[in-house]
Order: C-alpha cells, then structure tokens, then sequence
C-alpha cells in the first residue's frame, strides 16, 4: 500500500514512454502535449509526415523531459498497424502509456453511402486499429507494470458513441455519419473487453469520449455554423480546451488512476444525450 498521497507522486508521468496515433493534431496532440510537458518521451504518429514534423517541433517547445519524436506510419490495416509496432520496437524496449487516437469518419447521404470508404475504413481505423495496436504492444506495456502503477491502454472514443443522431450541424446538408457512431460505440465495448484481458496483467484499458473540440473532424461544422452556435449549446459555455482532454489523459495515466480501468468517461462539458450532437440537456 502506498501512504504517498503528494500530488507530485499522485500524478506523475515523468519518465514514462508514451505512443499517441493520430498525434500530429487534434485531440492527439493535446495529449502528446501534455505528456511532454510533464516529463514523459512521446512518440507520436500519423501517416502525414510534414505534420507530423510540425507538430513534432511544436510539443519540443515546452518539453520538460526527453524530446518528442514521431514515426509516419497508417493504422489503416493490420500491416500498418505491425509497421508502425516494428519501427516503434527499433526505438523502445518498453511501452507506459498507448493512446490510440487514429480516427476518420466520413459523411454521405443515407440512401447513398459508401461501403469502403463509408463503412470499411472507418471501422477499420477507428475500431481495428485499436485491437491491433494493442495486441502488438501488450508485452511493452507489461514490461513495467505493476497494480499499483500499471500499464495503461487509452482509448480515444466519442459522445457520438451514446448520441445516435448521424444527422446533424457537423455533416453537410442532406449528409450523416451513418458509421461514425456504430463505430465509436465498438470502441467503446473494445474498451471494456480489453479491460478484462489485460487486467490480470496491471494494464489498464478505457475510453475518453470528447465532446466538441477544435479538430479537422469538426472543422466543416463549426465554420458552417459558427462558433458561437456550438457554444450556445454547451452548459459550460466553450468547446474542450487542451487542457481538459491533456488533463484527463494525465490522470488516466498516473498513479492516482492505478484502480480505474474499463471505464467510458465523458468530455463534453454536460452536453449529452439529447438530439443533435451537441444540444445542451434541459432539465
């Protein structure tokens, strides 16, 4: 049992090896941002390798530990997956912190939408890719994981995970996200299953379901109908800030955290569960 209760002990991650997919911008690189700030060695990666550089020498501007570094890889597919997994095995001998935030989505009307391009690559990058970055890495992570400060598996999911509106201010008139949500909603279920796998061996798995955040995912929405709609909207009054998503990662990754695992967190700022994507709930 650990009497060590100070919050520089609560909730470090300094020195810890951290892999954010998706991390060249977005969500992603607020978390990647965090980390590096607090400490820890990032990797990140993505398939654009100039982004990835950008953001590479953005998150080394306040780096407080080992300099980040990216790696260009496509969690597209299984081999993508391995690729990215292999390059990562030439640097790293172990693995604290996976967060698997590669995601896409794609919007088209309901009576004409694609299978490969609709269907099959988001789930493959959004749902996929989470299975087998995992799996891949889950000896890494055990490397140094103990109950008291596991390895740790973090999901990057969605409201539209429990919201089934596929309809709504960030798709284009007459267009859905029919795949988004089904998808979103897997990772979810993911999320608890690998919980169960590897909680017998001190990894923990869970999910952050972000709200409303400045991403290119929701670019389209918010410039077709203004910032100040989507903040209309939300109890708090503002989108996710990096702090709130580079916060929470923070916590699910350090000691304080060491008994949560299986979990789906929201963070949206109280907007849930109502029609629409990001409609405030009324009481």
């Amino acid at each position: 049992m650990s009497n060590d209760l100070r919050l520089s002990s609560l909730f470090a991650v300094d020195g810890k090896v951290v892999l954010v997919t998706g991390g060249g911008s977005g969500i992603g690189k607020m978390i990647a941002t965090g980390f590096a700030q607090n400490g820890a060695k990032v990797y990140i990666a993505a398939r654009k390798e100039n982004q990835l550089r950008e953001a590479v020498a953005d998150i080394n501007k306040v780096a407080t530990g080992p300099k980040a570094d990216y790696i260009v890889g496509n969690v597209a597919s299984k081999a993508g997956c391995n690729a990215l997994i292999a390059e990562f095995r030439n640097r790293e001998d172990r693995l604290h912190v996976l967060v698997n935030n590669s995601g896409i989505t794609w919007g088209a009307p309901y009576d004409n939408f694609p299978e490969d391009k609709g269907w099959d690559n988001v789930f493959a990058v959004n749902v996929k890719s989470i299975f087998y970055m995992t799996a891949g890495l889950t000896d890494l992570l055990k490397k140094d994981s103990t109950n008291l400060d596991p390895g740790r598996v973090i999901n990057i999911s969605s409201t539209a995970s429990v919201d089934p509106a596929s309809e709504g201010p960030l798709s284009a008139d007459g267009s859905g996200t029919w795949s988004y949500q089904p998808s979103k909603a897997a990772v979810n279920h993911l999320t608890s299953s690998l919980a169960m796998k590897l909680g017998p061996s001190h990894i923990t798995v869970n999910a952050i379901m972000p709200g409303l955040f400045p991403s290119k995912m929701t670019a389209y929405g918010i410039k077709s109908a203004g910032e100040d709609a989507f903040n209309s909207g939300q109890p708090t009054g503002r989108f996710g800030h990096p702090s709130d998503a580079a916060g929470l990662a923070l916590f699910l990754s350090s000691p304080a955290s060491a008994h949560i695992t299986g979990t789906h967190i929201l963070l949206d700022g109280g907007a849930r569960f109502a029609h629409g994507v990001y409609a405030a709930t009324k009481l």
